[in-house]
């Protein structure tokens, strides 16, 4: 028997991010642990940060593209909080001083206008629940060593949260064609990769709904104003002191990320 609880393992992940000093899986002590108590632990873990004063933003998805959910062996996205804290201001470098191996990926954002609460919610009713589209890179970092984890210990631990921070141009989403929108990601002046929205499970207007419906089995929904991050478009990339991250995308900006 494991004498682990959702309230041990929070606490545990919130040392290990708040000391920058990352752990072995949860499930290496904590076989037993499971998606549905993990994400008992992802809620146990926001309601701590509330606590502290942070306020949720948003919701965020991981695992959207079809590669990573074969790498992991799983069929759907996950889901997991976004607070106030992890808002990185445009123009501000990557803060490696409370990370512990930062790695970037870019994505398409969505800014709600309506809520929007599962189960049944469909890609064109949860676009239609949209205020205004942006370009956003999220900077994901994991508790785990070497980024090594199993499904359930991603859920546990937000699904890699780090920092987040949004371009500086928004589009309603009548404008776009979100699966043909066209992102490059470059680094040091090199471009590396490249993708369209519909990486982002066919279309991200799909993900939301996966995320809303998701939610909504465990009574939670995506309120107005929140932020959601539809998942990477393409693989992150590390992005150590000294780094230069730049995203393209074909409507929504450009966005400049230094490595601090």
């Amino acid at each position: 028997m494991s004498d682990w609880t959702v309230a041990r393992a929070a606490e545990a992940l919130l040392a290990a991010e708040d000391s920058r000093a990352d752990r072995e899986p949860l499930t290496a002590e904590w076989p037993g642990l499971d998606v549905p108590t993990a994400y008992a632990v992802q809620d146990e873990t926001l309601r701590r940060r509330l606590g502290r004063g942070e306020r949720t933003v948003g919701v965020k998805l991981g695992l959207t593209s079809r590669a990573k959910q074969q790498r992991m062996n799983v069929s759907a996205p996950l889901t997991a909080w976004l607070t106030d804290a992890m808002v990185l201001p445009a123009g501000a470098p990557v803060p490696q001083d409370r990370l512990i191996h930062p790695r970037a990926e870019p994505e398409i954002v969505f800014v709600m206008r309506d809520r929007l609460e599962g189960p049944g919610v469909t890609a064109a009713t949860a676009l239609a629940a949209v205020g205004a589209v942006y370009g956003g890179v999220e900077v994901i970092d994991s508790r785990y060593r070497d980024f090594r984890f199993t499904l359930a210990d991603v859920v546990a631990d937000n699904a890699s949260s780090g920092c987040f921070v949004t371009g500086p141009v928004s589009v309603p989403p009548a404008g776009l064609d979100l699966a043909l929108e066209a992102c490059l990601l470059e680094v040091d002046g090199q471009i590396i990769d490249s993708a369209t929205g519909a990486a982002v499970q066919g279309h991200p207007a799909e993900a939301l709904a996966l995320a809303a419906n998701g939610l909504g089995r465990r009574g939670h929904a995506i309120e107005p104003g929140w932020i959601v991050l539809t998942g990477g478009m393409t693989d992150a990339v590390p992005v150590p002191p000294g780094a230069k991250i730049a995203v393209h995308f074909t409507h929504v900006g450009s966005i400049q990320l230094a490595g601090g």
